[in-house]
């Protein structure tokens, strides 16, 4: 559905370059630290920055080639963006009754007082968290076959946040061939919601993994100084030197689990692969 080549885009001495693919009927998410550029590929994708070389294809055509009704079957939420703050949610209706001709309004009216947003308020009076909310609501309203998300669950409470993924997991089941593309550097909501999962570092690729290998396979391993050096390293990703020895990551926890019985072996999450992937040696 999205295909990425050899992105780039130069900001002075930093420089993004990258390519990542997003099939059709799946969720893949973009993780990295502050800064990584994660925001920057989105909207790359988007059209909202022109990089300086590379390609981007959506649908299988150039995204700034596509039409207006390829582009209706993009639905996006950025976290710097949004309806006007003195609006009120009626407003926002009918905005989008003209904006998309396959707005569903009982869905999303529906969706509103299911989540607590209400249709007479101005929007400048709402919560970070109702604010979210609406610009994932938006983007799902219309029924369209690719969400690109950028941070949708920033600074957002836990209730706030299941409230959006639960939205993103019924406009998944309700079309198998629908797709997402979101960041986030909140590791704990992409383990349960993607498939795959890019890890993106100083405007890189370090890591593109399925979500189910990087939780079943991906391990840390606590050994001592005697332990280390008589380790066998070929399946040792990254390396951290800590006060009783050496922490290694690892995708064959199986390997080690089994030759190293003695060994500490520690499940890994995708926050411990970003801290020993973009650190460590």
């Amino acid at each position: 559905m999205v295909t990425v080549k050899n992105l780039t885009k130069r900001y002075g001495d930093y420089t993004l370059n990258l390519s990542l693919e997003l099939p059709d009927g799946m969720i893949t998410g973009i993780v990295g630290k502050n800064g990584a550029g994660k925001s920057t590929t989105i909207k790359s994708i988007l059209g909202l920055i022109t990089p300086d070389e590379g390609s981007v294809t959506v649908f299988g055509k150039e995204a700034r080639a596509l039409s207006c009704a390829d582009k209706e079957e993009i639905g996006v939420a950025l976290s710097d963006s949004g309806f006007s703050m003195y609006l009120t949610i009626r407003d926002v209706i009918c905005v989008l009754k003209k904006m998309y001709h396959r707005f569903d309004e009982k869905m999303f009216v529906g969706k509103c007082e299911e989540l607590g947003l209400p249709v007479d308020k101005q929007i400048k009076n709402f919560s970070t968290g109702m604010k979210a909310k609406l610009r994932v609501l938006v983007a799902v309203s219309h029924r369209a076959r690719l969400l690109i998300l950028d941070e949708p669950t920033a600074g957002l409470d836990v209730e706030a946040r299941n409230d959006i993924l639960d939205l993103l997991r019924e406009y998944m089941r309700e079309d198998e061939n629908r797709s997402i593309l979101i960041s986030s550097h909140i590791s704990s909501d992409l383990e349960g919601l993607c498939d795959d999962l890019y890890l993106i570092h100083d405007g890189r690729v370090l890591l593109h993994e399925e979500t189910d290998r990087i939780l079943s396979e991906y391990a840390i391993l606590k050994v001592d100084e005697s332990e280390y050096s008589a380790l066998d390293q070929k399946y040792i990703l990254k390396t951290r030197k800590e006060p009783f020895g050496y922490a290694c990551l690892t995708d064959q926890k199986k390997f080690y689990g089994e030759n190293y019985p003695r060994m500490i072996v520690e499940k890994a999450n995708i926050d411990d692969l970003i801290l020993f992937m973009t650190g460590g040696k």
